[in-house]
């Protein structure tokens, strides 16, 4: 981190994703799989582009979660797919990969990350590790040119799950805008969410009280993280007291209590004109009675309101729920390669045996 150059932070001023003080906490409060490389891009020694490159050790976590004693699918992805270097951020949906200055074709700069992404190939194995698959990830259909232009043979494109965006409307000046927004079937079922969570008492956390409960908020964490289909990490316990120590006012914790014990989190990132919605957990056992996760979206979207906030980026996952309170579908891109030849030959069909398509239905809550 100290090696990055001062002009760093000039060009990351659009996204808080590429500063100095957020790679800081990858470095400090990673996952234990995850490793962080940083790459600058420079012409007549001008530094003209950042970018962030990951290595992910996949056999360390279970990826497939819900899984028989014995799993073909599991078996066959660690051991020929388990090592993963990413030009990105596999913790986060959406361009957080790179940017770069108009003193540079995009193009061109595109070339350069694939030749560092092939340095840091050949840095791992020089240690005995041997990279699987060679990726870029999220990066939008505006970028797509640039991408064909500078060529990546023997690339498979893809298109995941989307990120879901919650653009705020400029007239919106309150919740009660939004909700006169809203069509009759959502409007009550926005008061029923709201309902059943009477006697939740929600608060922002200060640092000292993530520090309080910071076992328990690990284990909400945890619950959530346990119920998806595909991990690809673990946070260790003290991210989100980290984030709160070197992010400040920019992160923001909302702990919800029931009865002075806390049942739920959700987290949020400032990011310039957008907010990213972070990391969130609660009890499964009251998730479905209180209809927390419903609640919390809305109390985000209420925050990105009353803040005036552009968008509210909410990632993938969880799509069909995100759309019933406003929440767009937008697509993102990625390239993936596996090293070896012959694997990466049946590349297209791998890629959908491991990343099926999700069937949803998306919701259009507002009035016509």
């Amino acid at each position: 981190m100290a090696d990055l150059p001062l002009a760093w932070d000039i060009l990351a001023r659009e996204n808080v994703f590429l500063s100095r003080v957020y790679l800081s906490l990858l470095e400090q409060s990673a996952p234990a799989n995850l490793q962080a490389h940083f790459i600058g891009l420079f012409k007549d020694d001008e530094l003209c582009g950042i970018a962030l490159a990951q290595y992910i050790d996949l056999s360390k976590v279970d990826t497939f979660v819900q899984k028989r004693a014995f799993s073909i699918k599991d078996y066959i992805f660690q051991k020929f797919s388990s090592k993963v270097l990413v030009i990105g951020n596999n913790m986060l949906t959406g361009q957080n990969a790179y940017i770069f200055s108009k003193n540079i074709n995009g193009a061109d700069a595109l070339r350069q990350l694939e030749k560092a992404l092939l340095k840091l190939k050949k840095k791992y194995r020089k240690k005995c590790i041997y990279i699987n698959i060679l990726s870029i990830k999220d990066f939008n259909e505006s970028e797509l040119p640039d991408f064909k232009a500078a060529g990546f043979e023997g690339y498979y494109q893809f298109c995941t799950q989307p990120n879901m965006v919650f653009d705020i409307r400029p007239h919106w000046l309150s919740m009660d805008d939004y909700l006169t927004d809203l069509s009759t079937k959502y409007r009550t079922q926005y008061n029923r969410a709201r309902k059943k969570a009477e006697g939740i008492e929600k608060r922002k956390l200060t640092e000292a009280e993530i520090r309080e409960h910071n076992a328990c908020i690990q284990r909400l964490y945890l619950t959530v993280a346990g119920n998806a289909s595909f991990n690809t990490f673990h946070l260790p316990e003290d991210h989100f007291l980290k984030f709160k120590q070197l992010l400040g006012n920019d992160f923001l914790f909302y702990g919800y209590f029931l009865d002075s014990t806390l049942i739920g989190f959700n987290t949020l990132i400032k990011n310039g004109a957008d907010m990213d919605t972070y990391f969130l957990g609660y009890d499964a056992a009251l998730q479905k009675e209180k209809m927390l996760y419903l609640n919390m979206l809305y109390d985000m979207a209420g925050y990105g309101i009353k803040k005036q906030f552009s968008h509210i980026i909410f990632g993938r996952s969880a799509m069909e729920i995100k759309s019933s309170i406003g929440a767009r579908a937008e697509n993102v891109y990625g390239l993936i390669k596996h090293t070896n030849p012959f694997i990466n030959f049946f590349m297209a069909k791998l890629f959908t045996y491991f990343d099926p398509v999700v069937n949803w239905k998306e919701r259009s809550p507002f009035k016509v």
